[in-house]
């Protein structure tokens, strides 16, 4: 394999992410080299996701064009589709994208190495994915091979931001949800392989550090006796780095211990920022969703993190249309927006996942117009809330990390290296200001002028 190309296209979550660029480095070990362009490689790779059925025919779209590329110019050689959907549904795409080569599930990726040199030699499909039902069930052992991934991993250059995985799997089995399917139980990372990740990043100058979990306030581990949680990590991740800042994101109401709280309030660069779905205002629908908490009790834990923390901001998650979901259902959904005023909301229509619990058990499906109306109600309101507390701070100087030039900026006919610039504040609200690109990768301070639901428009100081 030495000496090939390879090109990764990621959809999907931060964790995705993560394993794409692990990915990246295992395979550069291997003496591949990476290519941005899939024509020009020699093995395509689509990292994909699973957690709602939009997402899955993106990925079966981009493994056509990939095999209609390969149908005119003989690149890319071998089509792999790796990630969440390659693990729910490999027979599924077998039949479907009968052209792809390799179908890898996330709990095997540091096995794909092997799977392209089979591929190679032998001239068929190759096809691995975990059976998390024997893991779970204790007949087979955890996937700790994945260890190999993070222990590996190539930080070759600068980065700027970067994703540290604390947690992998879930075991909440919400009724919707196929992350537990997809990802396996949870395991939380030994702490000092953690801090030896982080370390390296702060070598190298990174600003920003997140730390990753599919429900990270659950980590525990184990060490000599005594449990090591997400708020003991937090102190240790803290205290042996001088990265500016250090994020942790998603994390699940239920059993949510109030010491994150105590250590995000007393560590000066653990970001002021949470992302806490609440999924749901009507406890109704909570309990069908299988979510362990009362939106009574989702209301109470963010007041306890706004006491202790200030100018925490709020970002939550909703699913609109979930089966069974009345009107008054709505109604408490948008309650608990206006209560809660959250920074930004990611707010979905319910899909069902084939394998859930929600599939199993309840039939009666909300019609797509209905669900539409729901979701345009709910995100009106949510852009309404954010709108007027962004006003709040048109006049206010800020510390920006910037991120890179904007999407929407135009080239300047006089001077090149002046462009529009995205950054993003410490409560992770995205600012956007005219400056040099050589700012891309420094906190700078901007004052805002005008702002938008989403963005602050601001000038620099």
């Amino acid at each position: 394999m030495s000496g090939k190309k390879f090109y990764i296209e990621t959809l999907g979550c931060q964790m995705n992410k993560l394993d794409s660029e692990l990915i990246s480095g295992l395979l550069i070990n291997c003496g591949m080299t990476s290519s941005s362009e899939p024509n020009n490689s020699d093995i395509a790779i689509i990292n994909t996701c699973s957690v709602r059925e939009h997402a899955e025919l993106k990925a079966l779209s981009k493994l056509g064009h990939l095999n209609h590329l390969r149908s005119k110019t003989g690149k890319p050689e071998l089509i792999a589709i790796i990630g969440c959907f390659a693990q729910r549904a490999p027979e599924y795409i077998s039949e479907h994208a009968e052209y792809v080569d390799i179908i890898c599930g996330p709990a095997e990726l540091d096995k794909l190495p092997t799977l392209i040199k089979q591929a190679y030699e032998k001239h068929n499909r190759q096809v691995l994915v975990s059976d998390f039902r024997a893991i779970r069930s204790g007949r087979q052992s955890a996937c700790d091979n994945l260890e190999s991934l993070e222990a590996n991993r190539i930080i070759t250059e600068k980065k700027n931001q970067a994703f540290v995985r604390v947690q992998r799997g879930c075991d909440k089995f919400c009724s919707y949800c196929i992350v537990p399917y997809v990802r396996g139980p949870e395991q939380s990372r030994h702490p000092d392989a953690i801090i030896t990740e982080i370390k390296k990043l702060d070598e190298i100058g990174t600003q920003e550090v997140t730390l990753l979990g599919q429900t990270v306030n659950s980590y525990q581990y184990r060490e000599n006796g005594t449990l090591i949680t997400l708020a003991e990590l937090l102190y240790r991740v803290h205290n042996s780095c001088s990265i500016p800042r250090i994020r942790f994101i998603t994390s699940y109401p239920a059993d949510f211990s109030t010491e994150i709280f105590d250590a995000m309030a007393e560590l000066d660069r653990i970001c002021p920022y949470l992302h806490i779905p609440a999924q749901h205002g009507s406890n109704r629908i909570l309990k069908l969703m299988n979510r362990k908490y009362s939106a009574e009790q989702y209301i109470d834990l963010i007041e306890q993190a706004r006491d202790k923390i200030e100018n925490i901001s709020i970002a939550g998650d909703f699913i609109v249309g979930f089966p069974n979901e009345t009107e008054d259902d709505h109604r408490r959904s948008l309650e608990l927006i206006e209560k809660i005023r959250y920074k930004n909301c990611f707010i979905f229509k319910y899909s069902v996942r084939h394998g859930t619990l929600a599939e199993k058990k309840f039939s009666q499906e909300i019609p797509d117009d209905i669900k539409t109306r729901r979701f345009i109600e709910l995100q009106k309101l949510q852009d309404k809330i954010a709108l007027e507390d962004n006003k709040n701070m048109i006049g206010q100087q800020v510390n920006v990390l910037v991120e890179g030039i904007s999407k929407k900026a135009k080239s300047n006919p006089t001077d090149a290296q002046q462009v529009q610039l995205s950054a993003r504040t410490v409560d992770d609200k995205i600012a956007v200001f005219d400056g040099h690109k050589n700012l891309i990768g420094t906190i700078a301070k901007v004052q805002i002028i005008d702002v938008s639901p989403l963005t602050l428009f601001a000038k620099l100081i």
